[in-house]
C-alpha cells in the first residue's frame, strides 16, 4: 500500500496548497457555528438545547445546500480540466437556481411555522418556546446563503479555494462581533438573547452574500457568461440531474438521518442533559473533521480534473489510493489529538464554560472517547465518499455506501439504546457511531472495482 504514497516531485506541495485552504474554510464556517452555541451556551442550559433543537431542521438545508454543491463539484473539476468555461457557467446557474428555490421555501415554512417545526424534534415546551424565534429568522440566512455557497463552491472546484476561505472568514468575524453585540447588549445594542445570535447571523449572511457577488462581476478567472448562466439548456440541465440529484438525495437523507439523532435525544427522559452533551459534542465533530472535508475536498478536485484531463483509469486508481491513504493518516493524529485534549483541556476547561450539570458532563466525554476511536476510519469514508466516488461519477453507489450503514445501523441502535432500553450513555454513543464500521470495508470494494471512474462531460462541453 504505501507504493501509492510515492509521488511525483511536488505532488504533496500541490495537495498542499489546494487542501489548506478548504481546511480554513471549513474551520472559520464551524467557527461561525460554534461561536452561536459558545456565546448562547453562556446564557445558560436551556438557551443551549433551544439552538441545538433549532438548528436540527436549519442543519437539513445546510446539508441540501451542500449537496447542491458537491454536485456541482463533480461536473465542474471535470470541466475545469477541460478549459470549458461556458459549461461551467451553465452548471453554476443550475445549482443557483435550485439552491435559490429550495432555501426560500424552507424559510417560509420555518418563518411562519416555527412552533410546529420544532415539536418536530423536542416535546420539551420550554425549548420549543425559546428556539422558535431564533428558527424564524435564522431559516432567511440560507436563501442569501444558498447563492453564494454555490459560487464559493464554483470556484474552489476550478483550484481557487483562496476566495471561500477570505469571504466565510470576513461573514464569521462580522457575526461573532454582532453576536456579542446582539445576544448580550454590548455597545448600546439592546440585549436580545437567543434572538440576537438569529440576528447577527442574518446579517452576516447578507454581507458574504454582497461580497460575492461583487467579485463575480468582476472576476476574470471565471468571467460569468449571462447567456449560460440564466440559460443552462436542457443538456446541462439532464446531466446536472444526473449526477447532482444523487448527491442531494445523499446528503438530505444523511441530514435527516443525522438530525434522528437529535430527536432521538430530544425525547429521552434526559433530553435537556442530552441534547446540550450532544451540542458540544457536535461541534467537537465539526472542528475535528474540518481537515478531512477539506482533504476531501481537494481530493474530489484533483480526481476530477485528472479523469477531465483524460488520464487512464490505472493512473486515477492509484492517484485515489494515495488520497485516501493519507486521510486514514489524518484520520489517526485527528484521533491522538482528541485523545490528548480530553483530559487535559476539554474537561477541566472546555466543559465547564457551558455550566453543564453532572450528567450532560458525563454524556459528553462518553460522546467524545467512543467518537475518537472511530476517527481513522471516518477520515477514509469521508475522502472515499465525497471525494474519490462522487469525482468519478459514481454517485449512485457513493449515495448507497454513505446511506444503508446510517439507517440499518446508528439510527436503530441509538433508537434502541436511547428510548426502548433507556441503557447508559455509552451504548447509545457506540449507536450513534456504528455505521463507520460498515461504510470503510463497502467503500473499499467499490474503489478495487474501478467502476467507479467515469468521464461525466460527454454531451455538455460547449
Amino acid at each position: 500500500m504505501l507504493r501509492y504514497l510515492r509521488r511525483e516531485p511536488g505532488f504533496y506541495k500541490r495537495l498542499f496548497l489546494l487542501a489548506l485552504p478548504l481546511i480554513l474554510q471549513n474551520l472559520i464556517t464551524t467557527s461561525l457555528g460554534f461561536v452561536d452555541t459558545f456565546m448562547v451556551g453562556l446564557l445558560g442550559d436551556t438557551q443551549l438545547s433551544a439552538v441545538t433543537a433549532a438548528n436540527a431542521p436549519i442543519f437539513l438545508v445546510q446539508v441540501i445546500i451542500f449537496g447542491l454543491m458537491s454536485g456541482l463539484t463533480i461536473l465542474v473539476s471535470q470541466f475545469w480540466g477541460k478549459g470549458d468555461v461556458t459549461a461551467i457557467n451553465r452548471c453554476m446557474g443550475i445549482a443557483m437556481y435550485a439552491g435559490f428555490t429550495i432555501a426560500a421555501v424552507t424559510a417560509a415554512v420555518l418563518f411562519f411555522f416555527p412552533q410546529q417545526v420544532l415539536s418536530l424534534v423536542t416535546d420539551n415546551a420550554l425549548l420549543i418556546a425559546t428556539g422558535a424565534p431564533y428558527l424564524r429568522i435564522v431559516g432567511i440566512s440560507y436563501v442569501f446563503n444558498a447563492v453564494s455557497s454555490v459560487y464559493v463552491s464554483m470556484q474552489r472546484s476550478a483550484e481557487n479555494p483562496l476566495f471561500g476561505m477570505l469571504v466565510f472568514a470576513a461573514s464569521m468575524l462580522l457575526n461573532t462581533f454582532l453576536n456579542y453585540c446582539f445576544i448580550f447588549g454590548r455597545l448600546g445594542a439592546p440585549a436580545l438573547g437567543v434572538t440576537g445570535a438569529a440576528i447577527a447571523t442574518l446579517t452576516s449572511r447578507v454581507v458574504e452574500f454582497l461580497i460575492v457577488v461583487v467579485y463575480a462581476l468582476r472576476s476574470r478567472r471565471i468571467p460569468l457568461i449571462p447567456a449560460a448562466l440564466f440559460r443552462p439548456g436542457i443538456a446541462t440541465i439532464r446531466t446536472y440531474a444526473k449526477y447532482a440529484t444523487p448527491v442531494l438525495l445523499n446528503e438530505t437523507l444523511w441530514g435527516l438521518g443525522t438530525t434522528m439523532m437529535t430527536v432521538i435525544m430530544g425525547h429521552m427522559s434526559t433530553s435537556a442533559d442530552m441534547l446540550a452533551a450532544y451540542a458540544i459534542m457536535g461541534n467537537i465533530d465539526k472542528f475535528s473533521t474540518v481537515s478531512c472535508f477539506g482533504l476531501a475536498g481537494a481530493t474530489s478536485v484533483i480526481v476530477g480534473k485528472r479523469i477531465g484531463e483524460g488520464a487512464r483509469k490505472d493512473e486515477v486508481y492509484d492517484l485515489s489510493w494515495c488520497l485516501l491513504l493519507v486521510s486514514l493518516l489524518l484520520g489517526a493524529v485527528l484521533s491522538g489529538v482528541l485523545a490528548t485534549a480530553l483530559p487535559l483541556v476539554f474537561i477541566p476547561y472546555l466543559y465547564p464554560l457551558f455550566h453543564l450539570s453532572e450528567t450532560a458532563m458525563e454524556a459528553a466525554v462518553t460522546m467524545c472517547v467512543v467518537y475518537l476511536c472511530t476517527m481513522p476510519l471516518k477520515s477514509f469514508d469521508i475522502s472515499n465518499i465525497t471525494g474519490v466516488l462522487r469525482a468519478g461519477g459514481d454517485v449512485a453507489m457513493a449515495s448507497i455506501i454513505d446511506l444503508v450503514p446510517l439507517w440499518l445501523t446508528a439510527v436503530p441502535l441509538a433508537a434502541l439504546a436511547g428510548l426502548v432500553l433507556e441503557a447508559p450513555v455509552i451504548f447509545v454513543s457506540l449507536g450513534i457511531y456504528a455505521e463507520n464500521f460498515f461504510k470503510c470495508p463497502w467503500g473499499i470494494a467499490r474503489l478495487k472495482s474501478r467502476k467507479w471512474i467515469n468521464d461525466v462531460t460527454r454531451g455538455v462541453s460547449s
